[in-house]
């Protein structure tokens, strides 16, 4: 039984060698942050992608890669520049090193994350939620995101939120709203002061924003 138990610790620690070798392989820590360690960098912070991005999106966005960010990223000296001609894109990978990748990236966590509120919106809360994104808050100054209609709308500074719903966690954005300076102390994010049942709502309407929802 304990050598049982050896050999499964022994496989595990392989495992998680593995994981962690393939995004120095790939020279992912040439542009990201993978560790609280290192100094920032010209593209986000992705030591804590665990909490943040969907597995299945992550999949489709290494595989296929798309813009984000439309102004880029804060850091990028590009950032706001009005012109992307010389931003680099994104590599794409193979489908033998996406699981992988994926397996590694969802392993790159920080702990303290609070369980968000998932039963969907009345129709009524999600049309008060989605007036105080556009005009109490004022949420579409920075980032893009589908209007009642399904149209896309907003600024570019920020990433773009018209697919939120499918790329990101509950409970991250949910943390997100709350305290941003958990996950980037420097950055242009407002910590907003919301009441939870504001902030459950919030959560609730950013992850009904859909590429599927476009009209």
């Amino acid at each position: 039984m304990k050598n049982l138990a050896i050999l499964i610790l022994s496989g595990l620690l392989l495992s998680a060698n593995a994981s962690a070798g393939i995004l120095e392989d790939r020279n992912c820590g040439s542009c990201h942050r993978l560790n609280t360690e290192e100094t920032s960098l010209t593209a986000p912070d992705l030591h804590y992608a665990g909490n943040k991005f969907q597995p299945e999106w992550l999949k489709q966005f290494l595989k296929k890669p798309e813009v984000i960010r439309p102004a880029g990223f804060i850091n990028d000296p590009e950032f706001l520049q009005g012109s992307t001609e010389n931003r680099p894109v994104h590599p794409s990978f193979p489908e033998e090193d996406l699981n992988c990748l994926v397996e590694s990236l969802m392993s790159l966590k920080i702990p303290g994350s609070t369980p968000a509120p998932t039963e969907p919106l009345s129709k009524g809360q999600q049309a008060k939620i989605k007036y105080q994104f556009e005009r109490t808050f004022g949420c579409i100054s920075c980032h893009q995101s589908l209007n009642l209609a399904g149209k896309v709308r907003g600024g570019i500074s920020g990433p773009s939120l018209v697919n939120a719903g499918n790329r990101l966690q509950a409970d991250w954005i949910a943390d997100w709203l709350s305290s941003p300076e958990t996950y980037l102390a420097k950055g242009r994010m407002p910590r907003y002061k919301m009441d939870p049942a504001t902030l459950g709502q919030f959560t609730r309407f950013i992850m009904t924003l859909k590429k599927e929802n476009i009209k």
